[in-house]
């Protein structure tokens, strides 16, 4: 079966976990905005690193930030949850990102970027995490983001799709401006994110180098940071 909403035009629910105000997820938009409506059902405010949490405890308070667009005092997840059972109708993908910096290998399971495409399989729909590598001290080109992104999400689209799985794309940070990058389908790195932490005034600080961390050839990693398009199947199970 077609992912790409059974012969229609695809309905899109995009979130992040930057916020709804954030660049990467106007660029998003802007990446899907020419292959199907699009909703958007983010957080308030910024939410990077929250996992899979999903709020039940307490009470999510929801602003509308114009025609089809909603902030969530949620996590990404909370997003996908609200938008799919309250918020929109008819969504057929949910779009997360554009996350600003990688989500690679062992990020997948702290980021709730990623969370959010999950949580769409979870509910039966196709999902895609999308993030921009980020070299230390450089800003991101989100324009070059939107070229590299509108192309991929086609092929994706219309590729067919396995329930229970979900799509990480990770887009290098490239300073050639002429440079263009491979896409490159290939396998999460397994290593673990270095354990390092400094101490100071008798508390613990990661300090672990994320651009150091280990690689394995082929993976995700290692494509993205030789300045590939790193694209991941994943599975919720």
């Amino acid at each position: 079966m077609s992912a790409a909403g059974r012969g229609a035009a695809p309905h899109f629910l995009l979130t992040n976990d930057d916020g709804i105000d954030a660049p990467g997820l106007a660029a998003l938009a802007e990446a899907a905005a020419e292959l199907g409506p699009c909703s958007w059902v983010a957080p308030r405010l910024v939410q990077s690193g929250c996992s899979h949490r999903v709020t039940t405890e307490g009470p999510l308070r929801v602003q509308q930030h114009g025609e089809r667009r909603w902030a969530v005092d949620g996590t990404p997840a909370d997003c996908v949850r609200l938008g799919l059972s309250r918020l929109t109708q008819g969504v057929t993908w949910v779009l997360s990102g554009i996350n600003h910096g990688g989500n690679l290998g062992a990020d997948v399971h702290h980021s709730g970027t990623v969370a959010a495409a999950r949580e769409a399989a979870l509910h039966g729909l196709p999902g895609i995490a999308v993030s921009q590598y980020r070299r230390r001290g450089a800003a991101i080109d989100w324009r070059r983001a939107v070229a590299w992104l509108r192309p991929l999400l086609r092929d994706l689209l219309n590729r067919p799709w396995k329930p229970g799985t979900f799509w990480n794309i990770n887009l290098p940070h490239l300073l050639e401006p002429a440079h263009e990058p491979n896409i490159v389908f290939c396998p999460l790195d397994l290593n673990p994110l270095p354990l390092s932490y400094s101490e100071a005034d008798g508390q613990l600080l990661y300090s672990g180098n994320y651009h150091e961390r280990a690689r394995q050839a082929g993976s995700d990693v290692d494509v993205c940071f030789q300045g590939g398009i790193a694209v991941t199947l994943l599975s919720v199970v």
